[in-house]
């Protein structure tokens, strides 16, 4: 017996993923999260969201761009004597 479908609305996909919902619809119009339309309402698989946020971990030491090197001061002034 296959294992049943869990359905989220975009209201709790995007809570889950603490994201609003006009993020949540580009997301899923850039291809990066599947959903499916079922009248008119759309609908995502919990099951793809989790595979979605194992796919959005970050990787230690892929960000050092976003934050500059810290700058060494310099203790020994010279001009103070």
């Amino acid at each position: 017996m296959a294992p049943e479908t869990s359905w989220l609305g975009t209201p709790e996909a995007a809570e889950r993923l603490g994201i609003t919902q006009r993020t949540l619809y580009r997301l899923i119009d850039e291809g990066q999260l599947p959903a499916y339309k079922m009248g008119r309402v759309f609908r995502v698989k919990e099951s793809d969201l989790e595979v979605f946020l194992d796919q959005s971990r970050v990787t230690p030491g892929s960000l050092r761009h976003l934050y500059p090197e810290a700058k060494v001061s310099s203790d020994t002034d010279d001009s103070a004597t």
